[in-house]
C-alpha cells in the first residue's frame, strides 16, 4: 500500500544534501546513538529494533528550534535523511557486523574476529551498493509494500500536516503500545495492514503451523528441518524468478503485465521503474563478483586457504559469493512484502548445506559469518528508500528529484555504516569478554561445533523443498508466497499468526466499506502500530 503526501509542502528545486555541515553533524550524532542502541539490543535481547521513526521524531523536534539553523529540519526530506542514517547504523552495527563477528568468538576462534570484522563490513557495504542499484526495478519496485518504510513516511507526513492523518496515526500508535504492553508482536498486525494480502496470508499460515504443530502433531518442525526445506525450495524458485525478470521474458503474461504498468504510469508517473532490467542484471552481476572477491580476501587472511586445495578454494569462494547474494535477495523479498526478514533462518540453511558438503571448520565459519552479514542492511535500506519515495512523489520533474534524493539517502547511510563499523570495532572485545554474545551467533557456533550426523535431514529438506517451490511458483514473483510461508514457519513467533489474520480481516472489511480512502486510512493505522512497536522495543534498552 502506498500513499501520496499532500501537496501543501511542495519539494524544493534541489534535494537537501547529506553533507551539508549541520545535517552531517546531526547524522553523525544520531548514527552513534543508533549503533549503540543496536549493539545493546542484539547483545541483551537478541533483536534489533527499527529506529528510523526515532530519527524522524528527533529531526522534527530539532526543526522546532529557531536558532543555529535547526529550522531547516522542518523539511521532510532532511528528516528522511536523518531517519535513514540512524536506522542504517542500528542494523549495520547489530545484525550486519556484531552478530557475524561473534560467531568465531563463540566457537573459540578469537583470532578470526578481526578478519570477519573486515568481511562483515565488506558484506554490508556491498549490500548497500546492490540495493541502491536494485530498488525501483521491476524486481523490487518502490510501489511494493516495504511496510516499515510506509510507517516512517507516514510519521513524517503526519508530523508535518497534523489533522486527521495525525489522529489516525496516533490511534494506531495507541493500539501498538497497548499490545506491546501485553508482550504481543504488534509489528505483525501493523504489517498486515500495509503489505501484500496474499503474501501475508501465507505468512500467517506459516506462523500458525509452526505454533500449533508441537501441540496437535507432537512435532517440532524446526528440529526436523522442515521449514528449512520449504525455504530452500521457495528460495530456488525465487532466484529463478529474478533471472526470468532480468532476462525480460516476453510471455503473454509478461506482455499483459507490461501493458498494465504502462497504463498505470500514464495516471501516476511515480509508479514507473527507475531501474531497467538491464541495469538490474548488471547490478546483481557486479554484486556477485564483489561478494566473491570479499570471500576470497577473508579466506586468505582468515586462514581458510590453508585447509583447502586450489580447486576447493575456488569452489568455496564461488559458493560463498552465491550464498551471500541469494541470502540478501531472499531477505530483501521477505522484507519488501512482509516487513520481516528471516536472516537467521536463511543463514542457517547455508550452514546446513556447508555441513553436508563437508566443509572444514574455518571455511564453514567464514561462510556462515559472511552470509549472515548480508541481508539486514539490504532490507533496512529498502525501507528507507520506500519512505523517501513516498515523501518525494509530488516533486516535478519527479524522476530526477527521486534519483537525487535516493543518492543523498545513500550518502547519509554510508556515513552511518562507517560509524557503525567504528563502534563495533572499539566495543566488541569488552562485550564478548563479558559474555555478551548475540543468541543467534551462539546457535551458529554450536551447530558448527556439533555438526549434523543424520543423513535423514538432507532427505527431509529435499522433500519439503518441493511444496515450498510449488507455492512460490503459484504465487509468482510479486506475491512471494513460498518465501513468506517459509518465513512464517521459521520465525515461529507465538500469536503473531492470529494477529496477522485478525488485521487482514479488519483491513478487508474496512476497505470494503470505505473504498480507496479506507485503504489509505488502514495503512496509517498500520504505520502507527509499527512505529509504536519499534519505540517500545527500543524502550527496553532503558530496562536493561
Amino acid at each position: 500500500m502506498t500513499t501520496t503526501p499532500s501537496s501543501e509542502q511542495a519539494p524544493p528545486k534541489a534535494h537537501p544534501r547529506a553533507f551539508e555541515p549541520l545535517t552531517l553533524v546531526v547524522t553523525i550524532v544520531l548514527s552513534v546513538l543508533g549503533a549503540v542502541i543496536g549493539v545493546h539490543l542484539i547483545t541483551t535481547l537478541g533483536i534489533s529494533a527499527n529506529t528510523s521513526v526515532i530519527g524522524a521524531v528527533i529531526a522534527m523536534l530539532l526543526g522546532r528550534i529557531a536558532f543555529f539553523g535547526f529550522s531547516k529540519f522542518r523539511s521532510r526530506h532532511r528528516q528522511n535523511l536523518i531517519q535513514s542514517a540512524i536506522s542504517a547504523a542500528t542494523f549495520a552495527a547489530a545484525n550486519g557486523i556484531l552478530a557475524p563477528i561473534a560467531i568465531p568468538w563463540a566457537l573459540g576462534r578469537p583470532e578470526l574476529v578481526w578478519p570477519m570484522l573486515l568481511g562483515a563490513s565488506l558484506g554490508v557495504l556491498i549490500d548497500v551498493f546492490v540495493l541502491f542499484r536494485a530498488f525501483g526495478s521491476r524486481f523490487m519496485p518502490a510501489s511494493a509494500a516495504w511496510p516499515p518504510g510506509v510507517a516512517a513516511a507516514e510519521t513524517i507526513n503526519a508530523g508535518s500536516e497534523g489533522g486527521r492523518r495525525a489522529l489516525i496515526l496516533v490511534g494506531g500508535g495507541v493500539v501498538g503500545v497497548i499490545g506491546s504492553l501485553f508482550a504481543l508482536p504488534m509489528s505483525a498486525a501493523g504489517v498486515a495492514l500495509i503489505g501484500n494480502i496474499w503474501a501475508l496470508l501465507m505468512f500467517a499460515v506459516g506462523l500458525l503451523i509452526s505454533q500449533y504443530a508441537p501441540v496437535f502433531l507432537g512435532v517440532n518442525l524446526g528440529q526436523l528441518y522442515i521449514p528449512h526445506g520449504v525455504m530452500i525450495g521457495a528460495g530456488v524458485v525465487a532466484l529463478l524468478q529474478v533471472i526470468w525478470i532480468i532476462a525480460g521474458a516476453r510471455t503473454k503474461r509478461a506482455r499483459e503485465e507490461e501493458e498494465r504498468h504502462t497504463e498505470a504510469i500514464k495516471l501516476d508517473e511515480t509508479l514507473d521503474y527507475t531501474i531497467s532490467g538491464r541495469r538490474l542484471g548488471r547490478a546483481l552481476g557486479t554484486g556477485y563478483a564483489a561478494f566473491v572477491a570479499g570471500a576470497l580476501l577473508i579466506a586468505l587472511i582468515g586462514g581458510a586457504a590453508s585447509d583447502l586445495t586450489i580447486p576447493a578454494l575456488i569452489g568455496f569462494v564461488l559458493f560463498a559469493g552465491f550464498a551471500a547474494i541469494v541470502h540478501e535477495l531472499i531477505v530483501g523479498l521477505a522484507a519488501m512484502h512482509a516487513g520481516w526478514f528471516p536472516a537467521f533462518a536463511v543463514t542457517l540453511i547455508f550452514l546446513i548445506l556447508g555441513l553436508f558438503l563437508g566443509m572444514p571448520e574455518v571455511p564453514l565459519l567464514i561462510l556462515v559469518a559472511y552470509c549472515s552479514a548480508t541481508g539486514p542492511a539490504f532490507a533496512d535500506m529498502g525501507y528507507d528508500y520506500k519512505a523517501g519515495w513516498l515523501l518525494r512523489r509530488e516533486a516535478r520533474p519527479w524522476k530526477a528529484y527521486e534519483l537525487e534524493g535516493r543518492r543523498e539517502q545513500l550518502k547519509a547511510s554510508l556515513v552511518a555504516i562507517v560509524i557503525a563499523i567504528g563502534i563495533v570495532a572499539v566495543s566488541w572485545q569488552g562485550l564478548f569478554a563479558d559474555g555478551k554474545i548475540p543468541p543467534s551467533s551462539q546457535v551458529f557456533a554450536d551447530t558448527i561445533a556439533v555438526g549434523i550426523s543424520d543423513p535423514q535431514v538432507a532427505l527431509t529438506m529435499a522433500l519439503w523443498a518441493i511444496p515450498g517451490a510449488l507455492v512460490q511458483l503459484l504465487g509468482g514473483s510479486k506475491r512471494q508466497m513460498g518465501v513468506l510461508l517459509a518465513t512464517g514457519l521459521l520465525v515461529a513467533t507465538a500469536n503473531a499468526g492470529w494477529l496477522v489474520l485478525v488485521a487482514l480481516l479488519a483491513r478487508v472489511i474496512w476497505v470494503k466499506r470505505r473504498g480507496e480512502k479506507g485503504e489509505q486510512e488502514i495503512a496509517l493505522v498500520g504505520a502507527g502500530v509499527i512505529a509504536a512497536d519499534s519505540l517500545m522495543s527500543v524502550g527496553k534498552v532503558i530496562k536493561f
